[in-house]
Formats: structure tokens, sequence, C-alpha cells
């Protein structure tokens, strides 16, 4: 199956698991043709490829995000092989748990890196396209952490924060051209980012949630999928909570 150029095609990062893995199902499902990328988890990337390319046309492609240049070449490759892309997902993102005065220079650079020049670099690359066909839309996935902050993941917190205000910027630049940039920040997603926790721990952060439970991946992805969609061609410049009611500002 290749890329006729009559279907819709978006480029997701981060997901050969968690939320962007759910996103690209939902899109391959809805007809989309599928890129995406991925750093370590080969294995499941190839799955996922194989999983996916039954139903679309869909490539995975390996890319160090916090290597400077490997968003350009990702947006380079994926383009070669999709010809354009209708919708951009900056899903791929990096944790760091530490107090501030135990942060060091680099770990500030990687999780920026990874957090926010890579959407913000993977943007500039892919939005010359959605401007020349005045439409497409941009999905910039944050954190709950990003709109209050947490404890001892401020370095977290700030890339997230980072990203929340580039979508904001960009969704006021975009506009005129028809290119609409939303952020979604999910609350406390079962994922394989909470597997640091244990069983009991994890029952003590669900009862601080309204809901009483962790969000699930297809949740999160639901909204990346609505906003990507001309279901919301009205929607730009918004920050999407879903979390639960965790925060409700």
């Amino acid at each position: 199956m290749r890329n006729d150029g009559k279907k819709k095609s978006v480029l997701i990062t981060g997901a050969s698991s968690g939320i962007g893995k759910s996103a690209a199902r939902f899109f391959a499902d809805g007809g989309w043709n599928v890129a995406f990328s991925f750093n370590k988890s080969e294995r499941e990337a190839e799955e996922l490829e194989a999983e996916l390319s039954s139903k679309t046309f869909c490539r995975a492609y390996r890319a160090d995000l916090s290597v400077s240049g490997e968003a350009e070449k990702l947006a380079g490759k994926a383009m070669s092989d999709f010809g354009d892309f209708d919708a951009l997902v900056n899903n791929a993102g990096t944790a760091h748990f530490g107090m501030i005065q135990d942060m060091t220079e680099s770990d500030v650079d990687f999780v920026f890196a990874v957090n926010v020049k890579s959407a913000m670099m993977l943007t500039k690359a892919i939005v010359p396209c959605m401007i020349s066909k005045k439409s497409g839309s941009i999905v910039n996935v944050s954190s709950v952490w990003g709109v209050c902050g947490s404890s001892c993941e401020s370095v977290y917190s700030a890339s997230k924060a980072a990203l929340i205000g580039f979508s904001r910027a960009a969704a006021k630049e975009l506009a005129p051209s028809g290119v609409r940039v939303n952020c979604v920040c999910p609350g406390v997603i079962d994922t394989r980012m909470n597997d640091c926790f244990s069983e009991e721990e994890k029952k003590d952060i669900a009862s601080g949630i309204p809901m009483g439970r962790f969000g699930t991946p297809e949740e999160a992805a639901s909204v990346i999928c609505f906003l990507a969609s001309d279901g919301s061609s009205y929607v730009t410049g918004q920050t999407i909570n879903v979390n639960g009611a965790f925060i409700t500002c």
C-alpha cells in the first residue's frame, strides 16, 4: 500500500507506546496515512508499523530528538515518503525527577531539547506545506504539570509550560494561513511513565484525582485526533486538559 495523496496524512513523534501509539491507531482507523517516530523501542515500532500497514500507508522512523538536527532529518525523510502532512502531533517527551539544587545544565538541555526544541523545529519544517494548502493542524502534547507545576519536577514542568506558550504564540501567527495549533495537557495517564510507582502508590495517586482513576492513553489520544480533524475547524490556540478534574483551571 502506498500513499496516493488522496488521504490525509499525519506525522506523530514518540508513537511506539502510550498516548502516541493510541493516537496512531486512532488516525489509521479514521483513514489517515500515518508516519511516526520512535527512538529506542524498535520492536514495538516495527510491530505497530506492521499493524497499521494492514489498514493504511504507514512508516516508522527512528529519531533521537534530543540531538540537534534530528527533527529536521525526520521531517525530510517523512515528507519524502508522504509528500506533505495535514497534521503534526508533537508527542515525544521525556521526564525528569529531582530537586532544583540537584539539576545539572545537561539535564535542562536534554529535557528542553526533547520536549520543546524538537516540537519547534518540526513545526518549522512541516508548516510550509500546510501554509501552501491554507490548511493544517498541529497538536502539541504538554502535561498537567505544564499548567500548574509539580514539586521535584521543575525542569519537566518548565519544558511543558514552554510548549504551551509556543502553541499559543504559533496559533496566533499561523491562523491567517489556515493552520491551527492546539495543546493537549494530559493528567495522570496509565502509561509506562508511571511504572516507577508501586501499586499502593498508584492507588494513593488515584485517590487524589476526582474521577478516582488514571486516564487511559486512548482517552488522551481521542482528544488529539479531534483537534486534528475537521470537527475542530474553529478551535485554535487552546490548551485542553485531559485529567479527570485533577485540575480545572
